[in-house]
């Protein structure tokens, strides 16, 4: 669904659909390099850095030079984002729908991962790109054959992709063990142990490999797609 303020001309800019540039100077720039810029911006110092004034202050060009090659700021976001999701995943056509969602689970959320701006907006009313069009063509090709009906094909999608965008928040930025015996260690040293029995238990059998250690991103997956599994019926 589009958004109030994207204007329909970045639509077409969105899908590859320029029109006639306007009469005047020779176009110092591309729209790839504009929109490249303004990922790297938004990737090193986050989107509150972005303005169309120092977006223009990078390329070396004047602000108002930004509108000749896109109408508004919020067209040049949706471009962003469509750029910032990047093509999507190549799955085999022999590959079975759980083994494909995976794939394009993990590719979803390594789209978050690399640019951590782009969750706040995929959730705000918007015109969707190319790319993240595909994701979708992708994922309910995946589908295709299990015997799901159309809408049940689709709320699978949507239910993966929930918990993809659920859990972007949460990744860790160190490696996954540190922030767990962090946890446990501190409990330890201020004689917790008593009053939170069932974390120590828990957390003593992982740090001492006597329990399964997984990542909670992948233990979730799992359950989500077996939830999906129980609809398809055995062919």
């Amino acid at each position: 669904m589009a958004g109030r303020n994207v204007q329909p001309s970045g639509v077409h800019l969105l899908w590859g659909q320029r029109q006639r540039p306007p009469r005047g100077p020779k176009p110092t720039l591309s729209l790839e390099q504009i929109v490249d810029e303004a990922v790297r911006l938004a990737d090193s110092e986050g989107m509150e850095a972005l303005s169309m004034q120092r977006l223009a202050s990078e390329l070396g060009v004047g602000t108002m030079s930004l509108y000749r090659y896109v109408p508004s700021k919020e067209d040049l976001t949706s471009l962003m984002v469509d750029a910032a999701i990047g093509t999507p995943p190549v799955i085999g056509e022999r590959t079975g729908w759980r083994a494909a969602m995976e794939m394009w689970a993990r590719a979803n959320l390594r789209v978050f991962e690399r640019h951590p701006w782009t969750l706040a907006l995929v959730t705000r009313p918007r015109v969707m790109g190319p790319n993240e069009v595909g994701y979708l063509e992708v994922a309910l090709a995946a589908l295709h054959g299990t015997g799901l009906e159309p809408a049940e094909k689709l709320n699978a999608v949507l239910l993966i992709n929930g918990y993809v965008r659920g859990s972007a928040p949460f990744l860790p930025e160190r490696e996954p063990e540190e922030p767990q015996m962090v946890s446990w260690q501190l409990l330890a040293d201020l004689g917790q142990e008593e009053r939170f029995p069932n974390i120590v238990e828990v957390m003593a059998a992982v740090a001492d490999g006597g329990a399964e250690a997984d990542i909670p991103f992948e233990y979730g997956l799992r359950r989500v797609l077996d939830g999906i599994e129980a609809r398809i019926e055995p062919v």
